[in-house]
């Protein structure tokens, strides 16, 4: 079983896929270029942590221990020697995924396994820029990571299938429900979610219901716990027009073209929760209790 895992990436996906390493007993360094960007991923881990407390199903000694399983590095070069396997987590950008996998297979021992959190793209050309596509994989956790039970376990065209077994049996070590999934644009959870948010954008684009109406009504009719619009603010608007670009240039199926208003708001800078505002307005709360001024009747 491996037991030094490096996390790239300290944001919402990186931070907690630490987290969840760290409170199953692995020894985790969490990497990112600033020292800023560590300290505030620390705080959302020890934050969610005091938040598991409250809830009864953690102590505060093991939320002890799970930050004591935590290093923070601004360089990769500074950890990766001795690790058994590498989690990328940076942004969904093929050049910066291929630029940071180029640099993983330089530093990591030959037996490492190098894995992606990508939501979306080829894992079979992540693996390309490496001399170990067979120990490319791709890890797609679900946000918020210490809660969402689910990963897609992705396997290249090259992916061995002991990489793959051991992955597998490590989802599980960590509580979560494997899934196997081969690889194509989306793969499943995206290649599902990410047209019917853009359905929803569309719907909302052609003036036949608002906001909270389109969201009311998968809700209430579709028992989604929360509708596409504010699950798209969640994500974030920039990553789910990635995912559809993403989608679109491997298909070139017009059905996966994002829709105007989508490519317009990211453009504007409205990317939802995390700008404060998108199809929602967070100013004054993060539970999409007041909808943007644009699309006010």
């Amino acid at each position: 079983m491996n037991t030094n895992i490096v996390v790239i990436g300290a944001g919402t996906m990186g931070n907690g896929i630490a987290h969840t390493f760290a409170q199953k007993g692995f020894n985790v360094g969490l990497v990112d270029v600033s020292q800023e960007a560590l300290d505030k991923g620390l705080a959302t881990i020890t934050k969610n942590l005091d938040r598991i407390i409250s809830k009864g199903n953690l102590t505060e000694e093991e939320k002890s221990n799970t930050l004591n399983q935590i290093s923070t590095f601004t360089k990769l070069e500074d950890c990766a020697s001795n690790a058994d396997l590498i989690v990328e987590a940076a942004t969904e950008n093929l050049d910066l995924k291929l630029k940071i996998f180029k640099q993983m297979d330089e530093l990591a021992p030959k037996d490492c396994i190098l894995a992606t959190n990508t939501s979306s793209i080829s894992i079979t050309k992540i693996a390309s820029v490496t001399n170990r596509p067979e120990k490319v994989i791709g890890m797609h956790f679900m946000n918020p990571v210490p809660i969402m039970k689910l990963v897609e376990i992705i396997k290249g065209y090259s992916t061995s299938k002991e990489t793959f077994d051991e992955i597998y049996e490590m989802s599980k070590t960590l509580g979560k429900v494997p899934t196997e999934v081969n690889d194509y644009p989306g793969f499943v959870a995206n290649r599902i979610l990410m047209p019917m948010i853009n359905e929803a954008i569309e719907t909302l684009y052609n003036g036949v219901a608002g906001v909270e109406e389109i969201d009311t009504v998968m809700k209430l009719g579709m028992a989604h716990p929360m509708g596409p619009l504010q699950l798209a603010d969640f994500i974030g608007l920039d990553v789910c027009l990635a995912i559809l670009n993403v989608m679109y240039d491997g298909f070139k199926n017009p059905k996966y073209a994002p829709n105007p208003l989508l490519v317009n708001m990211v453009m504007a800078g409205k990317l939802g929760v995390k700008s404060g505002e998108g199809f929602y307005d967070y100013a004054e709360s993060q539970k999409a209790e007041k909808v943007s001024k644009m699309f006010l009747k």
